[in-house]
């Protein structure tokens, strides 16, 4: 066996898996037809949740360096007059609940954290042209990636052949992986296009265009938003009698910017400049047995949310964790399934909840677009339900078979002091697995659970000064969120999601309940990963 790990595509969701694996001990393979990471920015938005992954597979200060907080997304009519203002505020995961940063960042301080992993491999310039299963692995094809599409696909002396355990499809929207497996997918109508102009700023554009707006204009819908502290996005509806390639043209974007918004060439430069078609589609099936999709080859989304690229470094965190279970022998091969169980239900809320955005975003219609302007001054407007948590999956369950009550929400991140160094609690304690609690739980377990423990690598902190895992809640994070939900101990996953929280006597049976539906077959010390000899 060639790799442990084969993943095809190398954007945020594949980069998130390669590292999550790689500094797992596992050998990786990564296959990305583009000779270089992409360096332009099409994501521009992430939430807290997506900065603590971000913090967990590369360096967050790189990361973010020109990053800004977001605190509001405004939605005006066509004449600029505010219709709706969506809350951005607060913080989530030890971070702001929302930022506007420019990819290339994140993207370089992944790829560097990937690289430092000795037992990854990337390819980059690589298509990936044949798939074939067997029981025990999966067999690739590939071979250098060029324009031409009859060099690209004819065969020659520089095809190679791999294998892999398992094979990541995180190849896009169309991807190569799933159309090979031959699964279909499901398809919510969403046909939109939009101009895309990315700009960097050569001097500060003034206050006004330092929040996201979105302007619901029936004649023609638009948009802009920071990318960061110094580059500046704009987006413009293509309605159906427009010509997409003049739109694509330096002159249309120059008159656009300069009529619309009174820039020229001496405030902005122009990085990128593209239409887009925005899709809603999801696959059928995330998996068919040793192969798995991830990222936009499982799931497009339209960008009315900011949770496209989001959405697929949950899935890359997620199936990192539980692929590095299933390699070290700890977990049965069932455990993957819970990956579509947990990634499917959520993802696809957040899809339905940006297409609904979009139709609000592209009405066309003059009168209609006259009485959603009035339904939203009134207030007439449903809110948008509430962002979705794990449901399904490996999250503990009540006695009537639901998630028990924060079982699949975020875990906190706070500030804590410990082993002589003070910063975010991944930073000092650890990442993956965690225990936290008020008390010495340690004191509570049996033989059985120690070992789950000391298999999983699980940190376990206490808030109790002086007992053996100790720390000190420096910025009350844990402190007030024990206060606020009544619990005194969680379990939070890898993913930063809770299996559970509840009171510290009820951690053994949580510690029992957690091995059971990680499919365990490990024993007291983890088995060591790596290929077959």
């Amino acid at each position: 066996m060639d790799f442990d790990v084969a993943i095809v595509g190398y954007g945020p969701t594949g980069l998130v898996l390669a590292s999550a694996l790689g500094e797992a001990g596992h050998t990786v393979a990564v296959f990305e037809r583009w000779p270089a990471l992409y360096g332009l920015p099409r994501l521009t938005h992430i939430d807290g949740e997506t900065a603590r992954i971000i913090q967990a597979t590369g360096d967050i200060g790189q990361a973010l360096r020109d990053a800004s907080a977001a605190d509001v997304y405004e939605w005006c009519d066509g004449a600029g007059e505010l219709l709706l203002t969506v809350d951005w505020s607060g913080s989530s995961s030890g971070y702001a609940a929302h930022y506007t940063m420019y990819q290339p960042h994140i993207e370089e301080a992944i790829d560097q954290r990937v690289r430092a992993c000795p037992k990854v491999e990337i390819n980059q310039g690589t298509g990936v042209v044949g798939l074939e299963q067997e029981a025990d692995h999966v067999r690739l094809l590939v071979r250098p990636w060029r324009r031409d599409r009859d060099e690209q696909w004819s065969i020659g002396a520089e095809d190679r052949t791999v294998t892999a355990r398992y094979v990541v499809g995180a190849d896009g929207a169309n991807s190569f992986v799933r159309n090979a497996l031959g699964i279909e997918q499901i398809d919510l109508g969403v046909d939109d296009r939009w101009l895309n102009i990315d700009t960097e700023c050569l001097h500060p554009l003034g206050e006004q265009f330092q929040v996201s707006r979105q302007f619901c204009d029936p004649g023609q819908p638009n948009m802009f938003m920071p990318i960061g502290a110094s580059r500046q996005r704009f987006e413009v509806g293509v309605r159906p009698g427009d010509d997409p390639a003049e739109m694509e043209t330096a002159d249309w974007a120059w008159r656009w910017l300069r009529e619309r918004h009174g820039l020229g060439p001496d405030d902005v430069r122009i990085l990128r400049q593209i239409v887009y078609t925005f899709s809603a589609r999801t696959a059928v099936a995330w998996r068919r047995g040793r192969v798995l999709l991830a990222g936009d080859a499982a799931h497009t989304m339209p960008p009315y949310m900011g949770q496209g690229a989001c959405s697929g470094m949950r899935d890359g965190i997620t199936l990192g964790w539980k692929l590095d279970l299933v390699l070290r022998g700890l977990a049965g091969d069932a455990l993957l399934d819970t990956y579509e169980a947990e990634r499917r239900p959520h993802a696809e809320i957040i899809q339905r909840c940006a297409v609904e955005l979009g139709k609000v975003a592209n009405l066309k219609d003059s009168r209609a677009a006259a009485a959603r302007d009035a339904a939203f001054r009134r207030g007439d407007v449903p809110p948008l339900p509430p962002f979705p948590t794990i449901t399904g999956g490996v999250v503990h369950l009540s006695a009537t078979g639901e998630p028990a009550p924060l079982a699949g929400t975020l875990a906190p991140q706070g500030i804590v002091s410990a082993r002589g160094g003070t910063g975010r609690f991944d930073d000092v304690v650890g990442g993956g697995f965690s225990l936290v609690s008020t008390q010495d739980v340690r004191a509570l377990l049996d033989d059985g659970q120690q070992a789950l423990l000391t298999a999983l690598d699980m940190s376990v902190a206490t808030l109790t000064p002086g007992t053996p895992d100790s720390v000190e809640d420096v910025d009350g994070t844990y402190s007030r969120y024990f206060g606020e939900t009544a619990a005194d101990t969680f379990i939070s996953r890898p993913d930063f999601h809770l299996y559970w929280a509840g009171q510290a006597r009820d951690a053994p049976a949580a510690l029992d309940a957690l091995r059971a539906q990680l499919c365990w077959t490990g024993s007291e010390a983890p088995l060591a990963s790596g290929v077959d000899a």
